[in-house]
């Protein structure tokens, strides 16, 4: 059997003012250290608090200029390329001429360098064949490389049968990639197969509105083995003389609510 020990209580110890007062029903609330300071921000903890603060309550972003890299630059970038905006460090969203991008792997890393990126993913449209070319470039600039990957998917609810939503996941990887690669691999295969028969319904969508574009053509700004998408179909719509630049192309025929565009 055990037996409990009761130690005498030592009344010098106790310290009254701290004791909860039975009257009050509440303990006395000890005052803050004079001595403990506030930890100062660093600039790039206060950049970082900057960057949430614009996520948080964004503006509406400024037009472009006219001479804007291809007319048809996402905002963010837009005002990157006419000189507005604070440094970029984290870039986690880029395309190579892999998918619809129109730098070369290596030469989007040295562009990410030359800008200040410190760490850039590289997410083409359902492939991930540029890794290892930026993954090189970024070893000789001393910048880092996310492995990434842009799926291209389809979302139906279920309580709408037929009913889909093109949308886009962006996946990141640690630097040895994805542990199931050969899985991945495969499923992007189909995606991009997918995406050659969705280019082919354009070239049909946009020639039955007689305004012919040649599959060759587009295969060629494409590239060899770049599955094409919508901006290789805008670039040859330009180069065709049908539209004058890429955002018109968009606007006319191929957004999503275009007489040309294809799920």
């Amino acid at each position: 059997s055990s037996s409990l020990t009761f130690l005498p209580l030592d009344r010098s110890r106790l310290c009254h003012r701290n004791l909860p007062n039975p009257a009050m029903g509440t303990k006395k609330k000890t005052k803050p250290s004079r001595g403990r300071k506030k930890p100062r921000t660093s600039a790039d903890q206060a950049l970082a608090l900057d960057y949430v603060r614009a996520w948080a309550h964004p503006t509406p972003p400024p037009e472009p200029s006219a001479d804007a890299v291809d007319g048809f630059l996402p905002p963010h970038a837009a005002r990157m390329a006419c000189g507005g905006g604070a440094n970029v460090l984290f870039e986690l969203h880029s395309h190579s001429n892999h998918s619809d991008g129109f730098l070369s792997p290596s030469a989007l890393v040295e562009r990410a360098h030359r800008n200040g990126v410190k760490v850039l993913a590289l997410t083409d449209h359902d492939t991930m064949a540029g890794i290892p070319e930026a993954m090189s470039a970024a070893h000789k600039c001393g910048i880092r490389i996310i492995p990434g990957v842009e799926i291209s998917a389809l979302h139906s609810p279920r309580e709408i049968p037929g009913a889909g939503e093109p949308v886009h996941i962006l996946a990141y990887y640690g630097m040895c990639g994805p542990s199931r690669f050969d899985e991945l691999d495969n499923m992007l295969l189909n995606i991009r197969e997918g995406r050659y028969l969705r280019a082919k319904n354009m070239l049909a969508k946009l020639n039955s509105l007689k305004v012919p574009i040649k599959w060759e053509h587009v295969t060629k700004i494409a590239g060899e083995g770049v599955a094409p998408g919508r901006l290789h179909i805008a670039r040859a719509l330009v180069e065709a003389g049908y539209v004058d630049n890429v955002r018109q192309a968009f606007n006319k025929y191929l957004g999503n609510d275009g007489p040309a565009y294809a799920t």
